[in-house]
């Protein structure tokens, strides 16, 4: 890797009008769009980010670029942000298919959490050094985004308030310990432990048997991060394309990818698709796409400082299809579930944008949680898809091997800080940096596989069925079930190592 970047001309191509593209060959992937259209319901985040915001115009004709970033999520836009940091002459071309933030980015919890509590899977795939600096650099993310926000204006209500990592039922308890005990060996200020008062006192329920403190997290009003980002790349001169759904993309160089009105031709693609990115058949294997459903009360300022849940912290259950629950600027509880519903293959059904029944399940979990609540009403409900990986770290690396197709998929319920972080890597990979980021020691790690469809999608329910059922039984007080509690070991790991 050379100690500089590629100087790139900066590219004076612009977009020409052309009749919509043929079919790519059968070099092409499959399309990256979500099934049934473009989602049309959304989340409380997005409506309060949007307000009479106009889209980017939509992609016509044939256009080039030095970069085509495939997705307007974090991801994406990080990516194109730190090009533009890094090597302002490059040309980057953003492709979305609805809007940007429309996808995870603006649908999910806005917890902006470090890799800690993933310390022992980092550990397993890079060793205990690169593991260590791999959290500290994540951490340090966490920081970086709320520096970056205020530095450009973007008010998308950051709060540094930490996370607890709590346990509501007696089986939940020491879920935490594993990680807790190895990172006391070499970073043992990360994680407080509570006294169980302590714990209960700071979620506002004694619901809350137990738990630990991680202070560096935060939340953010996650779609007003997503839309406050693309307006920063807009203003470093990224041409952004909403409305504009992939098609498919050639894979010898020079890429091109191909829209349902254009296509962009560039000496290099990357995808940041999310859990569209599992139509992909070098990704396939690699993720699973599962659901992830919040709802959103209304308005209770009043009764959030009487129960004292006033810190600002995110906070997060044990269940192996968790809880995460934090309140917003305007005093409501934003309350969410993941994992409840599972995609067939990369096709992700228009119940992923939402599903009433899995918002009755939500709504339920939310009464365990604070049953004093009961009464107040949920003004808000919405569904998101989560692109999982087998260990709950994200994917980064050449698709097939190819130095001009990048990936950064499988954030797995945590890529609202990551995300940046994973930015820095791709971007530093195109620009062939010699730095930590231009050598991350994740890059084209090998990983199992998810078995083929459709023996994944009729196991995936098997698991998601048993870990219903076992977990159900715990907050009754009662012993699962063996058959459950062995097939409960299959589901993939998510935010938290256990």
């Amino acid at each position: 890797m050379s100690s500089s970047a590629p100087t790139w001309r900066s590219s004076s191509w612009t977009s020409r009008p052309s009749r919509p593209p043929a079919t790519t060959s059968s070099s092409a992937s499959t399309s990256i769009s979500i099934e049934g259209g473009q989602k049309r319901h959304r989340s409380l985040w997005l409506r309060e980010a949007l307000g009479n915001e106009l889209p980017s115009p939509a992609l016509r004709g044939a256009a080039q670029a030095d970069v085509c970033v495939v997705g307007g999520g974090y991801v994406g836009l990080w990516t194109a942000y730190w090009l533009k940091e890094w090597q302002p002459s490059t040309d980057v071309v953003v492709l979305e298919q609805d809007l940007c933030g429309s996808g995870a980015s603006g649908r999910n919890g806005g917890f902006v959490l470090s890799w800690w509590a993933k310390y022992l899977s980092l550990r397993r795939s890079a060793g205990k050094q690169e593991a260590l600096r791999a959290c500290r650099e994540s951490e340090a993310a966490v920081r970086e985004l709320g520096a970056i926000c205020s530095a450009h204006g973007i008010d998308a209500h950051y709060v540094p308030g930490g996370w607890l990592w709590t346990a509501r039922t007696e089986s939940q308890r020491g879920a935490w310990e594993g990680t807790v005990r190895a990172l006391e060996e070499v970073a043992p200020e990360v994680f407080q432990r509570l006294e169980p008062e302590e714990v209960a006192r700071r979620a506002g329920s004694p619901q809350h048997l137990a738990g630990v403190f991680e202070a560096s997290a935060a939340t953010v009003q996650p779609a007003l991060l997503a839309r406050g980002l693309r307006r920063v790349c807009l203003e470093r001169g990224v041409r952004i394309h909403e409305g504009s759904r992939v098609r498919g993309f050639t894979r010898e160089p020079p890429p091109t990818v191909e829209t349902d009105q254009g296509s962009v031709r560039a000496r290099v693609l990357v995808i940041a698709a999310n859990a569209w990115s599992a139509a992909i058949r070098e990704l396939r294997r690699s993720l699973i796409v599962v659901s992830s459903d919040m709802v959103a009360t209304a308005p209770i300022p009043d009764r959030l400082f009487a129960m004292g849940w006033t810190g600002g912290e995110c906070i997060t259950d044990s269940q192996l299809m968790i809880d995460y629950y934090r309140t917003t600027r305007e005093g409501r509880i934003a309350f969410g579930k993941g994992g409840w519903g599972i995609a067939l293959g990369g096709r992700i059904p228009p119940s992923f944008d939402r599903s009433l029944r899995r918002a009755e399940g939500v709504t339920a979990d939310l009464h365990h949680a604070y049953p004093r609540l009961r009464d107040v009403p949920v003004e808000f409900d919405w569904s998101g898809p989560i692109d999982r990986s087998p260990d709950g770290l994200p994917l980064l690396g050449y698709l097939g091997g190819r130095r001009h197709i990048l990936y950064g998929v499988g954030w797995s319920g945590n890529g609202v800080g990551p995300s940046l972080l994973g930015g820095k890597v791709l971007a530093a990979r195109v620009l062939q940096r010699d730095d930590w980021y231009g050598a991350f020691p994740l890059w084209d790690r090998r990983m199992p596989l998810f078995p083929p469809e459709p023996v994944r999608y009729v196991g995936a329910h098997l698991v998601r069925e048993a870990v219903r059922r076992k977990e159900r039984a715990e907050a009754a007080g009662r012993n699962p079930s063996p058959i459950y509690r062995w097939l409960s070991r299959f589901v993939p790991a998510g935010v938290e190592d256990h």
